[in-house]
C-alpha cells in the first residue's frame, strides 16, 4: 500500500514509526507513536487538550446557537424558515466537506490543515457576532462549518498517528470523543446562560477560545515531513462529486419540510445527489489515487461504525429538537431552564472522559454499541409516555440520564471502531467518514422529524403535546432499534466466523 505524505521512518526492531532527527520523542507528543498509556508528558497532555478542545468547540457551537434561535429571530425579525439556516448553514458546510477535509489533511499535512482551519473558525465566530445582516451571518455559519470539516478529521488523524493502537490510543480517543460529546451536551447549558446576556454572546463565545487553542497548537502540534503535493495525487473529480452529492443531499432534506418532499426542488436535489454519488463511485474505481479507497468499505467493522454513528447522532439531534420545541413553545420554559434540564446528560458524558479508555480496553466496541443503543431506545420510549402536567423528574429526567449513558458509551465506540486497523496514510479519510456519517445522520433526521411535526393536523396549544410529537418520538426510537439489532447481528456474525475458523483449524 502506498504511504501517505506524512508517514515517518519506522524502527526496525519494533515496526513503530520513528521520530525524525531533532523532533520530540514519542512520549512528549512528537510525531512518533506513544507506546504507553501511562505517564504522559506535559506536552502530550497539552496536545490532547488542543485537539479535544477544537472538537469540543464544534459541538458547543451547534447546540448553543440552537438554544439562541428564538432570541435571534425576535431581534432580527426572522421566521422559522430563515432561522433554521443558522443551524443548517453550519451543517451544510460541516457534513458536506468532511471527506474532502480528511483527504486534505492526509495530502497537505495534518498540522497545517488543522491550524489554518482553526484560525478561520475563530475569526468567523468573532465577525458573525457583530453583523446584523442575516445572509452574512448564515454565510459565516457556513464558513465555520467548512472550517470544522477540516479541523475534525485533521485533529483525529493527529491523534491516531501519535498514539499507538491499543491502550494509549483508546485512552486518547476516549478523552477526545467524550470532549466532543460534552461540547454538544454542555453547549445547551452555555447557550442558555449566554442567551440571557445576548444571543450575540453565543456566536462570539467560541471565537476567543479557538484562537487560544490556535496559539497553543502552533507550539505543541508536531511538525512532520510532508511529501511535495502533486495534482496527480489529488482526486479533483472525486472531491467535487462527493462534496457535491453531500451538499445537495443535505440541502434537499433541510429544505423539504418547508417546500414538501414532492416539490420539484426537493426531488431534483435528491436525484442530483444520487447521480453525483454514482459518478463518485465510478471515479473512485478508476482513479489511481482516489479520495476514498473503496476497499475500506469492504470492512464490515468500519461500515458498521459509520452506520451506527449516523443512527446515534441522528436520533439524538432529532429528539433534542422535538423536546426543545415542546419545553419552550408549549410549556413556556426559558432557554436556561431547558438547558439545565439537559445538564445531567452532559455531566455523565463529561464524567466518563477519563474512564472510557479502560472500558474500550476491556469491552469490544460492538458490545458497547449494544449497550449504548439499548440506553437510547429505553430513554426515548420512556419519554413517549409523557403527558401534560407531569413533573420533570417523571417525564424527562430518566430519559436524560439514559441518553447521557448512551452518548458516553456509543460516541467513543464508533470513533474507535471506525479508525481501528486503518493505516496512518488513511486515518484522515477514516475519521472523515465517521464524522461525515454523524453530520449527515443529524441533518437527515432533523429534516424527517421536522416534516413529521409540520405535517400533523393537530393544533399546537400551550401546555399540550405538540402535534405529531408522539409519532416523531417513535420515529427516533426506530433508529435505535435499527442500531441495536445491527450491533447484535454484527456480534453474531463475528462469532460464527470465529467458530468456523476454529472448526477449519481443528
Amino acid at each position: 500500500m502506498e504511504h501517505g505524505p506524512e508517514s515517518s521512518p519506522t524502527n526496525a526492531a519494533t515496526g513503530a514509526p520513528q521520530s525524525p532527527p531533532g523532533s520530540s520523542p514519542p512520549d512528549s507528543g512528537g510525531p512518533g507513536h506513544i507506546t504507553s498509556a501511562k505517564n504522559w508528558s506535559k506536552a502530550t497532555w497539552i496536545l490532547l487538550v488542543v485537539l479535544a478542545g477544537a472538537l469540543f468547540l464544534d459541538g458547543l457551537d451547534v447546540s448553543m446557537v440552537g438554544v439562541a434561535l428564538p432570541s435571534i429571530g425576535a431581534d432580527l425579525g426572522l421566521g422559522q424558515s430563515q432561522l433554521q439556516w443558522m443551524v443548517s448553514g453550519y451543517v451544510l458546510g460541516y457534513g458536506g466537506l468532511l471527506l474532502l477535509g480528511g483527504r486534505a489533511s492526509d495530502l497537505f499535512g495534518r498540522r497545517r490543515v488543522f491550524l489554518a482551519a482553526l484560525a478561520v473558525f475563530g475569526v468567523a465566530s468573532v465577525v458573525s457576532a457583530v453583523v446584523d445582516i442575516e445572509s452574512v451571518i448564515i454565510a459565516l455559519r457556513f464558513v465555520k462549518g467548512v472550517a470544522a470539516a477540516f479541523t475534525v478529521p485533521a485533529g483525529l488523524s493527529i491523534i491516531t498517528t501519535t498514539f499507538a493502537e491499543g491502550p494509549a490510543r483508546n485512552r486518547a480517543l476516549s478523552i477526545y470523543t467524550v470532549c466532543g460529546a460534552s461540547g454538544f451536551s454542555l453547549g445547551l447549558v452555555f447557550g442558555g446562560l449566554l442567551t440571557e446576556l445576548s444571543w450575540r454572546a453565543t456566536l462570539i463565545f467560541p471565537g476567543p477560545l479557538a484562537l487560544a487553542l490556535l496559539a497553543a497548537g502552533a507550539i505543541v502540534i508536531p511538525r512532520t515531513v510532508t511529501a511535495g503535493f502533486r495534482w496527480a495525487h489529488f482526486d479533483l473529480v472525486g472531491a467535487v462529486t462527493s462534496t457535491g452529492a453531500l451538499l445537495v443531499l443535505v440541502f434537499g432534506v433541510v429544505r423539504a419540510p418547508d417546500i414538501g418532499w414532492t416539490d420539484p426542488v426537493t426531488v431534483g436535489a435528491l436525484v442530483a445527489a444520487a447521480v453525483l454519488a454514482v459518478a463518485f463511485v465510478i471515479t473512485e474505481r478508476r482513479h489511481r489515487h482516489p479520495l476514498v479507497r473503496l476497499g475500506l468499505l469492504r470492512s464490515v467493522s468500519l461500515v458498521h461504525a459509520n452506520v451506527s454513528a449516523a443512527l446515534m447522532f441522528g436520533g439524538y439531534v432529532a429528539f433534542q429538537f422535538v423536546v426543545t420545541l415542546y419545553l419552550q413553545d408549549s410549556l413556556g420554559w426559558s432557554p436556561l431552564s431547558m438547558a439545565l434540564a439537559f445538564l445531567p446528560a452532559g455531566l455523565i458524558v463529561a464524567g466518563s472522559a477519563l474512564r472510557m479508555d479502560r472500558v474500550l480496553d476491556r469491552v469490544p466496541t460492538q458490545a458497547l454499541l449494544v449497550i449504548g443503543f439499548a440506553a437510547f431506545l429505553f430513554g426515548y420510549l420512556l419519554f413517549s409516555r409523557v403527558q401534560p402536567g407531569m413533573g420533570y423528574a417523571s417525564f424527562l429526567l430518566p430519559t436524560i440520564l439514559l441518553l447521557g449513558l448512551g452518548f458516553a458509551v456509543t460516541f467513543p465506540a464508533v470513533t474507535s471502531q471506525g479508525t481501528a486497523g486503518v493505516s496512518d496514510s488513511e486515518q484522515g479519510l477514516a475519521s472523515g467518514l465517521v464524522n461525515t456519517s454523524v453530520q449527515v445522520g443529524g441533518a437527515v433526521m432533523m429534516a424527517v422529524v421536522t416534516a413529521v411535526l409540520s405535517s400533523s393536523s393537530e393544533p399546537n396549544r400551550p401546555g399540550e403535546l405538540l402535534g405529531g410529537m408522539t409519532t416523531a418520538i417513535y420515529v427516533v426510537s426506530g433508529l435505535s432499534v435499527v442500531g441495536l439489532v445491527g450491533a447484535i447481528a454484527v456480534i453474531a456474525a463475528s462469532r460464527r466466523r470465529h467458530a468456523d475458523s476454529v472448526e477449519l483449524a481443528g
